[in-house]
């Protein structure tokens, strides 16, 4: 048998289902579409869900993918074995209601038999113990011996998710031989070693579980099948496991490389070579989806695998940033299969060694507090770290549990790791909790899923504002309705709309839809499964009828507005990344008629210049008029242009492409200026950061730009009435005035300052002897805080050495300073204690450092017992 790499075995599954009748399409990104049920694509049917369940009509009834996944669920066995990883990639073919067993069973044993090349001698098929279908297929057309088709109970070979679509299962497994296998008399297919190893699964969904256990056949059968391709390479190449495949081997090998440690000949060392090679690929393909690390959803699945990675490199002894190196191994890899890897590359590496630094940073802070909670545990005589301080080093400073564990095993500590599972179970019921409700697709349960799929919408308003069309669809908030009327909110569906679905950061159309016998204010327009564009809004007059024809009249000011911010944010972004590098990419973007918002990824603050010089080429491209093409066309094509495309897009066979000039081609499907001229003026309002490596701009265009200015303005007369100069003396006044200011300020403090020594008087007679040591204490009408500071600053300066308490009532408060000098602290004198102890006698708290402190309080009642107090306080203190 020929020992197929990766990359070639990828490229020989869809091809085999592509000469079946199959469309091949790419992998959908990791990041969710539509569906709230999951934070990542964890499985090859999961993106294609609403296929599955009639909610869109899919492009072919024969669809074959190979879908990168990510799970989870185990990250923390991740390494201990060679099993498993968190990344992997999916092979599959799907059948939406046309073939079912006969060809899903058939076809697998032709692709793994006479195109891979497997022995059919050591291929075993698993069925449900029910299925008496797939045992007669494997038997009698398949030609399998009755012994060697094994029956499983519901657990292994029944697929089913709560409610929906479900049914049995087929596998098919590989025996890889002896070598592989426990020893153990009776080992046979279903046993846990890693002799027979499951390659193939086949999901016959021909059941629709109503959530009680009542299974009633689907008109509509399905197949979806799964074969992980790295397990795949491995039974094909014949190596121990998928770190031994040809990709993987060559990450695995670079990681021994950097660190100088061999694979297989420490335990420990293999655990960490496993994790870093496994989550590189994981963070790897993750960012270059988009996923930014965050403390959040995806975004903490993202932190922590890099973390995770960072954390085994260290143990390995790699010094410094090593991931972005890696995760160039993983880019050389994949791009055959997955080209946007190269592309992204920049961005990628960026977003890895930030994250990468910012954990070599985290790391030392939480040895810190370690340390400071060891020492908190020799004081009070433990031995046991609470669950609740390890889950707080886990959580805040991203130390696994077995880095703190490590650590103080050293030291003869144990950590409470009950304690720490309970505060993880309790995260994790919170996050669950705050998840949205979900039904079967992920998606909110809505009104707009009982509409028939095949009713579809076409947008027509890229070059005209009024059309019209015939209502298909009609619904108020809860219910499909033939009719809207007066005063009813609801969505209309048409067959084809000017109106533009809020989409791509650009905000939706809003405007009226009209017949003879109504009008609808439509006050936002939604993209819906299916393609449908639903108008939502309310019935200003009349009714409106399902099947009545319907002009649809977009807002034209507030559509030209938005046009203009929106090619400004494509001008925008070629400037940044003419100002600022070509690592730019955008992070997301919001475009209505008021105003324009750009995130992007840049990892530090701009300055002025920067800002000023993208501002100014963006004025440069209006002023030069440069005309706005949109052209049509192949994605591939599209790509050969050298148009940009977004993170997390879902585009189709054929995309738009907008070019401005020879400045600026992006694909994009919103809406814009026909010349840039049109875009008038462009004005940076704020420049800010959102969130890691990831920058806003918030801008301006044209009438906003004037209405900015105008109201700039508005604000310069006001305040220049208001100091009564005209707007060209306003600086010269305000510079006066702050001078006059000043200098009033000046003179107000020492008339205060004068005030609160004439309200004490002459207190020097008051000085008391405590055990050798002068103390003053006095109270004083009428004093601040900072003039009770500036009193015992100078009675400090008379006393020489000793302790001042100074006690005031100010408006019905008690405000109270303590001061010690040098001699006094070395005789024990403590100001902060001294406060303590007497700040209770005026209602109030404080405290401080030992030569100086102060309180407040809010009972002026109880200051002359307050100072009588002092005197005993400090005879506590004095040695």
């Amino acid at each position: 048998m020929k020992q197929y790499g990766v990359n070639e075995l990828r490229k020989m599954f869809l091809e085999f289902f592509e000469s079946k009748g199959h469309l091949a399409m790419k992998s959908f990104s990791l990041v969710p579409h539509n569906d709230n049920s999951l934070l990542l694509i964890n499985s090859g049917m999961a993106p294609l869900k609403p296929y599955f369940t009639g909610q869109e009509i899919p492009p072919r009834k024969r669809v074959t993918t190979c879908q990168k996944c990510i799970r989870t669920g185990d990250i923390e066995n991740i390494g201990k074995t060679a099993r498993h990883g968190t990344f992997f990639e999916m092979l599959g073919n799907f059948s939406f209601g046309d073939y079912f067993k006969h060809e899903a069973i058939a076809w697998t044993w032709e692709f793994l038999t006479q195109v891979v090349g497997l022995d059919p001698e050591r291929l075993y098929p698993s069925i449900y113990q029910e299925d008496e279908e797939a045992f007669e297929i494997w038997n009698k057309e398949i030609g399998i011996a009755p012994e060697r088709i094994f029956r499983f109970g519901k657990e292994d070979n029944f697929w089913e998710h709560g409610s929906g679509p479900c049914g049995p299962c087929s596998e098919v497994y590989y025996d890889r031989g002896e070598k592989y296998g426990c020893g153990k008399e009776g080992c046979t297919v279903g046993c846990d070693c890693d002799r027979y190893i499951e390659v193939w699964n086949n999901v016959f969904t021909q059941f629709d579980n109503d959530g009680h256990g009542n299974y009633t056949e689907l008109e509509q059968k399905n197949i979806d099948t799964g074969m992980g391709l790295e397990r795949l390479a491995a039974v094909v190449q014949d190596v121990d496991s998928i770190f031994d495949v040809d990709t993987i081997c060559a990450l695995r090998n670079r990681v021994c490389e950097i660190s100088g440690k061999e694979y297989k000949v420490e335990y420990k060392w293999d655990v960490s070579i496993r994790i870093v090679t496994d989550h590189i690929r994981s963070a790897t393909f993750m960012i270059s989806d988009g996923i930014m690390p965050s403390n959040e959803g995806r975004g903490y699945v993202l932190r922590r695998i890099i973390r995770r990675a960072a954390r085994h490199g260290r143990l390995l002894g790699i010094s410094g940033t090593f991931l972005a190196d890696l995760s160039n191994t993983v880019i050389e890899g994949s791009k055959d299969g997955y080209p946007e890897l190269e592309e992204k590359k920049d961005f990628i590496f960026n977003v890895l060694t930030q994250e990468e630094n910012k954990f070599n940073k985290t790391i030392d802070q939480g040895l810190s507090i370690l340390g400071e909670m060891e020492e908190k545990m020799v004081k009070e005589g433990k031995k046991c770290l609470s669950g609740v301080d390890a889950f707080k080093l886990y959580d805040t400073y991203g130390f696994p549990l077995d880095l703190t564990k490590e650590i103080l095993e050293e030291k003869g500590f144990t950590v409470e790791e009950e304690g720490f599972q309970s505060a993880m179970k309790e995260q994790k019921e919170k996050a669950r909790s705050a998840r949205k409700v979900t039904n079967y697709m992920g998606a909110d349960v809505t009104v707009y899923e009982s509409i028939d799929p095949s009713i579809t919408s076409t947008f027509v308003g890229y070059d005209q504002l009024v059309y019209d069309s015939k209502v298909t669809v009609l619904t108020t908030e809860t219910e499909l309705v033939e009719a809207l009327t007066d005063g009813e909110v609801g969505t209309i569906i048409v067959d084809e709309t000017p109106f533009y679905a809020t989409m791509g950061g650009q905000c939706a159309d809003t405007g009226i839809i009209s017949c003879g016998e109504g009008e609808f204010q439509v006050e936002d327009t939604v993209k819906l499964l299916g393609g449908k564009i639903g108008h939502i809004g309310k019935v200003t007059k009349g009714m409106i009828k399902v099947g009545d024809r319907v002009t649809l009249q977009v807002n034209e000011s507030n559509r030209s507005d938005t046009c203009k911010n929106h090619s400004a944010t494509h001008l925008l972004q070629k400037a940044l990344r003419t100002v600022l590098g070509t690592h730019v990419e955008q992070a997301g973007s919001f475009v209505n008629g008021d105003r324009l918002r750009f995130d992007f990824s840049h990892f530090s603050a701009m300055t002025k210049e920067e800002l000023d010089q993208v501002e100014k080429i963006v004025n440069e491209k209006i002023a030069q008029a440069l005309p706005v093409v949109t052209k049509v066309m192949s994605i591939e094509e599209a790509k050969k242009t050298g148009a940009m495309a977004l993170f997390g897009e879902k585009y189709g066979e054929k995309v738009r492409v907008v070019q401005m000039g020879d400045f600026s081609t992006e694909l994009c499907g919103g809406t814009h200026v026909a010349n840039t001229a049109s875009i008038m003026l462009f004005k940076i309002i704020s420049e800010s950061g959102v969130a890691a490596g990831v920058r806003r701009i918030e801008a301006l265009t044209g009438n906003g730009v004037l209405s900015y200015y105008a109201e700039m303005e508005n604000t310069l007369h006001k305040a220049a009435a208001a100091v009564k100069a005209s707007p060209s003396e306003l600086v010269a006044k305000v510079e006066h005035l702050m001078a006059d200011l000043k200098a009033l300020q000046s003179e107000n403090e020492s008339l205060k300052s004068k005030a609160a020594k004439d309200a004490l008087g002459n207190v020097m007679d008051q000085v008391v002897e405590v055990k050798g040591v002068k103390l003053l204490a006095a109270k004083v009408s009428g004093v601040d805080m900072n003039g009770l500071r500036d009193l015992g600053d100078q009675l400090k300066a008379k006393l020489k050495e000793g302790v001042i308490v100074l006690i005031s009532d100010l408006d019905g408060r008690v405000n109270m300073v303590a001061m010690a000098t040098e001699e006094a602290l070395k005789s024990g004198a403590h100001a902060g204690n001294l406060i303590k102890g007497i700040a209770g006698f005026v209602g109030g708290g404080g405290g401080g450092r030992p030569n100086m402190a102060q309180a407040g309080g809010k009972n002026p009642a109880g200051i002359d017992e307050a100072i009588a107090e002092a005197k005993k306080v400090l005879e506590g203190q004095i040695n």
